[in-house]
């Protein structure tokens, strides 16, 4: 519910009730809690947050720098150094791309395919995103929020992504 429709009034973001808070400021609020938690669970593995949905992608098989960077919405150069620490810490390697000699193509070591995975179980990521919640707010969390990331991608354009790739 707005809070503008159950007070007829603004919500004042000064306020220390996040009732009264506006949703992005909420969303923010959670995602930088998340966020703080999340890297200090990846921490065990030498990851944060930006590394390990790198591994992710790469689970799938080799890919370039500019696809990875794609597909986690950040700029080739943000992902290069992403790359470099995942190279450092023995996750992946990075060869001559064969399709093209102009690229490098971003290889998972085994190392690196059991980091992934074992950082990505379940439950703990679970008990991150949803500590204080039960189980049916968590199933109409997950709903809400696959609407969100739907909609936003229904939103998306070449014309509107700093890269020009689509999701």
């Amino acid at each position: 519910m707005n809070p503008q429709s159950r007070s007829g009034t603004e919500p004042d973001p000064t306020s220390e009730d996040p009732r009264q808070w506006p949703t992005g400021r909420l969303l923010f609020t959670v995602t930088r809690r998340i966020e703080h938690d999340w890297n200090a669970h990846l921490a065990a593995w030498d990851l944060n947050h930006a590394g390990h949905p790198a591994l992710l992608h790469l689970l799938g098989g080799p890919l370039t720098q500019r696809e990875i960077a794609a597909r986690n919405e950040v700029t080739e150069q943000t992902m290069s150094r992403v790359l470099a620490r995942l190279e450092r810490s023995g996750y992946v390697t990075r060869e001559d791309d064969p399709r093209d000699r102009r690229r490098r193509a971003v290889t998972i070591t085994d190392l690196g395919r059991r980091v992934a995975l074992e950082a990505a179980r379940l439950r703990p990521a679970e008990d991150l995103t949803s500590r204080g919640l039960d189980e049916h707010q968590v199933e109409t969390l997950r709903e809400l929020l696959v609407a969100m990331v739907r909609a936003q991608r229904s939103d998306d354009s070449p014309a509107q992504r700093s890269d020009g790739e689509t999701l």
